[in-house]
């Protein structure tokens, strides 16, 4: 299955409706949520983009062209009364990593974007548009179709290194990026990261995402893989919150089960002893401990099976799906890679 059947959908899958569908943004009106996936080639400032939205260092940043991690991570956090999801996706782009890894990974940014983000964060760092990032837009569309251009926004990071305006900036880049600028609607926005207590410029990039949901319908971008994929997903989180619900019940039937085995050889041990036998009092402080160990073993298997359950979906969003569209998205890669490597085949961008 491709990625290439792109739908506007409305609603997010509700198991309280039997159509499967609510509003995108939940029963609270004052809080809006926002999923956003940044991409972009390696070193452009992704992490440290994400840090400047959340307001903290949630993702792992390097400086340079490299990065402290390759995998895809999820982070939420709460951003002018909007619950905000945003993935980094830091090795992506590399052309340094396994096949295995990257269709692992690509897996993991579906999985962890669906049922599909509000906004595809195009991040870039001003300076010459390479032939890497010309290339790494072009696997952007592969893992999420022509039709998510209507759902992407340009962050241009390193603002404070701009010696002009960005609109100075960008009448003087090459047509390669002038054609991505365009295909995007000609939404952006400039981040300097050094400056992450100004709120300011996150809050204008939030409004600019808004704008961008607001003409798109009020919708998130999702298709037919997207949808599939959610409800892959939606299925595994039961299979996972079952069989957690089933563990915990059956530990606590064992817990029970040896408890009172116990307490009735103890209980049995103490009947036999005089009432002035030191022994019995050793042996009734041993219940007592019995019973602590008992109750404090249950309420913390209790607590443990309960955040795994309340977890279902980030382990189900680890779990691979889909061959099918990974091997379509690892082929169309490879098509790229090999114009990278013979620029006289590439295809007019």
């Amino acid at each position: 299955m491709s990625f290439s059947t792109p739908s506007a959908e409305k609603h997010d899958t509700d198991e309280k409706n039997p159509t499967g569908r609510h509003s995108p943004d939940g029963d609270r009106p004052n809080m809006s949520m926002r999923r956003m996936v940044l991409v972009g080639k390696t070193g452009v400032g992704k992490s440290s983009s994400g840090n400047t939205i959340l307001g903290r260092k949630a993702f792992k940043a390097a400086k340079g062209a490299s990065s402290v991690t390759k995998e895809c991570w999820k982070k939420t956090g709460e951003v002018a009364e909007r619950d905000i999801t945003l993935v980094d996706t830091p090795g992506l782009f590399d052309t340094d990593i396994s096949e295995e890894f990257l269709k692992h990974e690509i897996s993991k940014c579906v999985n962890m974007t669906a049922p599909g983000p509000h906004a595809i964060v195009l991040v870039i760092q001003p300076g010459p548009f390479t032939e890497e990032e010309r290339r790494s837009v072009e696997k952007i569309r592969a893992i999420f179709g022509e039709e998510a251009d209507k759902h992407t926004i340009i962050l241009f990071t390193h603002g404070d290194e701009l010696t002009s305006s960005v609109e100075e900036y960008l009448s003087e880049v090459n047509k390669d990026l002038k054609e991505v600028l365009r295909r995007c609607g000609g939404r952006y926005h400039v981040f300097n990261n050094n400056e992450t207590e100004d709120r300011m410029q996150v809050l204008e990039f939030l409004k600019k995402v808004d704008e961008m949901v607001a003409v798109n319908g009020g919708v998130f971008y999702t298709n037919d893989s997207y949808q599939t994929v959610e409800q892959t997903l939606k299925k595994k989180e039961e299979e996972l919150q079952q069989s957690y619900e089933k563990k915990l019940q059956d530990m606590q039937m064992k817990l029970e089960s040896n408890f009172h085995e116990e307490k009735r050889k103890l209980q049995m041990t103490i009947d036999s002893l005089t009432a002035s036998n030191e022994d019995k009092e050793k042996k009734i402080k041993e219940l007592e401990e019995l019973n602590l160990t008992n109750r404090c073993s249950i309420i913390e298997y209790k607590r443990y099976y309960e955040t795994k359950i309340r977890e279902v979906r980030q382990e189900a969003e680890l779990t691979h799906f889909n061959d099918s569209m990974l091997i379509s998205i690892l082929s169309q890669f490879q098509i790229i890679q090999i114009t990278m490597v013979h620029p006289s085949k590439h295809s007019s961008f």
